[in-house]
């Protein structure tokens, strides 16, 4: 496994700030950045590419482990780089959505996906944004952050989210749809979402983002890291 003594996990449900947090993290910090839950989508849009069928998963594992993929911390989120072309948008259609589905499914796949993660973790930094980056993939990281949020205010955040980008969208169907994601990730016989015994817990309910990256960075001081 690569040299883990500069590498911050951050773990948690969908809508806890994990992407916004980690980002502005990477661009202060001047670290790397690993955005895990876009892999899936990123290794089923290229695999397509590739005109691969999905049976054959050893070529559906070797597109997973060379992935040619770059996350670039923005003001605004995540940019998503494969082979030099800027999928930030595409990967978030429901098409490319399926894709990641079918290959996840795929024992092999996995497997790959771990040591390509893993393989994020360089000299100079990494910030790692997951579901299970403490548990599973770096164990052994200096600073685990697990952030959560209400499901209510995470159903706010995504509502608000999808009126802005003109979608209609029902709140209450939203928070029950987290609850019910939230039910089975916890659940789930691989990978359960649930923080590692060595994570600090941030609720980021009451806070904003710059309280929480404030949090984070005072872990890492904490942890000698800068």
């Amino acid at each position: 496994m690569s040299d883990l003594r500069a590498v911050i996990t951050v773990d948690g449900p969908s809508g806890a700030g994990k992407g916004t947090v980690c980002a502005r993290l990477a661009e202060q910090l001047g670290w790397s950045l690993l955005d895990s839950g876009a892999l899936y989508r990123i290794t089923g849009l290229a695999a397509s590419r590739k005109s691969i069928e999905f049976a054959d998963e050893s070529a559906v594992s070797a597109v997973a482990a060379g992935l040619d993929v770059v996350f670039e911390p923005t003001p605004t989120g995540v940019k998503v780089v494969l082979e030099g072309e800027d999928v930030t948008d595409i990967i978030r259609t429901e098409e490319v959505g399926s894709l990641a589905s079918q290959v996840a499914a795929l024992p092999p796949v996995r497997e790959a996906l771990l040591q390509r993660q893993r393989d994020f973790a360089q000299a100079g930094g990494l910030i790692a944004d997951g579901r299970d980056m403490g548990t599973v993939v770096f164990p052994t990281a200096p600073v685990k952050v697990f952030l959560t949020a209400s499901a209510e205010e995470r159903g706010h955040r995504r509502y608000k989210q999808l009126l802005d980008k003109g979608f209609d969208a029902s709140l209450p169907a939203l928070i029950e749809d987290i609850q019910a994601r939230d039910e089975r990730d916890s659940n789930r016989a691989v990978a359960p979402l649930k923080p590692a015994e060595d994570a600090i817990l941030i609720d980021s309910t009451e806070l904003t983002i710059d309280e929480v990256c404030e949090q984070v960075t005072g872990l890492v001081r904490k942890a000698g890291l800068i």
